[in-house]
């Protein structure tokens, strides 16, 4: 059985502090990291009738994401990692759960954004949706 550990990833410096980690343990565990990207792209109605325009913005987001992948997934691979990237379209915290379950994930590795107050209530959690419905482990570091 390979063992596998998926490193969720919106493209922030916060979110990437967690890939040292991830590293540390794939490397000691002879584990394969999956980087996974669910990229967020506004909703059609925000667009009103220019779906041309919907979706040139769609296009975008897609080709910035891969474009982000790949390049997150070469850099561990020069240093040494086995690693796989993806993009799945979705509710981040649902998109993630379903993506462990389809890889078999031993774990799930990301950073908190540490919001709070108004910030945490407007924004959510997606780290803490994650902790409260996988049924393995998650590693969570703060990056600060």
């Amino acid at each position: 059985m390979s063992k596998k550990i998926l490193i969720p990833l919106d493209g922030s410096p916060l979110a990437e502090a967690i890939l040292p980690h991830a590293q540390a343990i794939a490397k000691a565990e002879n584990a394969e990291i999956v980087i996974l990207r669910v990229p967020v792209v506004p909703a059609a109605e925000f667009f009103g009738r220019n779906t041309a325009l919907a979706s040139m913005v769609s296009h975008d987001v897609d080709k910035e994401a891969d474009q982000y992948v790949q390049t997150e997934v070469r850099m561990l691979k020069e240093g040494g990692a086995v690693a796989t990237g993806m993009i799945r379209e979705g509710s981040v915290p649902e998109t993630i759960l379903e993506v462990a379950d389809e890889i078999h994930a031993d774990m799930i590795a990301m950073s908190t954004h540490g919001y709070t107050g108004l910030k945490r209530w407007f924004k959510g959690s997606v780290a803490e949706d994650i902790v409260h419905h996988t049924h393995i482990p998650v590693m969570l570091i703060h990056p600060n």
